[in-house]
């Protein structure tokens, strides 16, 4: 069984095995928590993510997808970087928001991280709606089986904390 905490804070300054970067699909950093993790771990990570687009993903990582690189100067092993959806209020995309998790957590496994940072992926930027995003999160974290013992869900603000915390009880 999965442990779920939550810590209102900055990704970049956690401690785990793997610290999940909602990332845009170029992997070439941009803006919220990617460019912050890009910034915080410095040149090693770009380089790791050049190196994928070069090889296996010369269109940029899909919707959905994750895939690891080194964690740089973080306090971390790999960053696990997936490209979560843009909302949309004509089509639902819930399914590769879920996916985005899923899919970071059998990384993490193939990784053999025990201990995983998540942001709130698509809820920034993204504009996904935060009490949705964490029901999402939460939800697909809690029944993906996986051999990660720790889940912590780090929250920019307040407003991000709460609605997690929502979800949890």
């Amino acid at each position: 069984m999965t442990t779920i905490r939550l810590v209102q804070g900055d990704i970049t300054q956690e401690s785990a095995d793997a610290i999940v970067n909602a990332a845009n699909s170029s992997l070439l950093g941009g803006g919220g928590v990617d460019g912050a993790i890009h910034r915080r771990g410095g040149p090693a990570i770009l380089e790791e993510c050049r190196a994928l687009r070069a090889s296996r993903y010369g269109k940029g990582l899909p919707t959905g997808q994750a895939v690891a690189t080194t964690a740089g100067d973080l306090n971390a092993r790999w960053v696990i970087h997936t490209v979560g959806p843009v909302y949309s209020e004509q089509e639902d995309r819930s399914a590769l928001l879920a996916s985005c998790y899923r899919e970071s957590l059998r990384v993490a496994d193939e990784l053999g991280a025990r201990t995983v940072a998540f942001p709130a992926v698509s809820a920034g930027i993204y504009g996904w709606p935060m009490d949705d995003a964490a029901r999402i999160a939460v939800e697909t974290v809690r029944a993906t089986e996986t051999e990660v013992e720790e889940v912590t869900f780090v929250l920019f603000d307040e407003r991000a904390y709460e609605a997690f915390a929502a979800q949890l009880r």
